[in-house]
């Protein structure tokens, strides 16, 4: 009389190696996910200055070439944000006229911030934006030099991130 032994589940030499197989391929893969979180973050800061050049273009034109955070006695960054920020008349003042939608403005909901630079302040600065890392690491960077506003992200080390 023949027996047949039917054999049932994996041994634990099958189990060890699917295991030792997955730990492999995560090792490879995980390395690309972070890759890709840097380069969205990059993307993200990118596409967040841009629209804030818009904006200061934007103002520009609405405000008859005068460049947002520009005073008489020059650059004044908290200007800059509430002129950004809030509704605004043909003198860059805050609007405070009873009508709910006001002459110019809001030109962004909120002043923005940097993926790459968590928790670093945004610098006004007079810079040649050619990438070189600033001193001062900043979160963003608003050179108000000439007729046109640029500005642009940085990493947390300060080198500028320019789309």
């Amino acid at each position: 009389m023949l027996r047949s032994t039917s054999r049932r589940g994996f041994t634990l030499i099958e189990i060890l190696i699917v295991v030792i197989i997955l730990g492999i391929l995560a090792a490879i893969v995980i390395p690309q996910f972070s890759s890709a979180t840097n380069d969205a973050r990059k993307s993200t800061l990118a596409s967040t200055a841009q629209t804030v050049r818009s904006e200061v273009a934007l103002y520009q034109v609405q405000h008859n070439g005068v460049l947002p955070g520009m005073g008489a006695s020059g650059f004044d960054s908290n200007v800059f944000w509430t002129q950004l920020t809030t509704k605004t008349d043909q003198n860059g003042a805050a609007y405070s006229g009873s009508s709910t939608t006001g002459p110019f403005g809001p030109y962004m909901q909120s002043t923005p911030a940097n993926p790459l630079a968590a928790g670093q302040s945004w610098q006004s600065t007079v810079a040649d934006g050619t990438g070189t890392a600033l001193s001062t690491p900043a979160g963003f960077v608003y050179d108000f030099t000439g007729t046109s506003g640029n500005f642009w992200g940085t990493d947390a080390t300060g080198k500028a991130i320019i789309p």
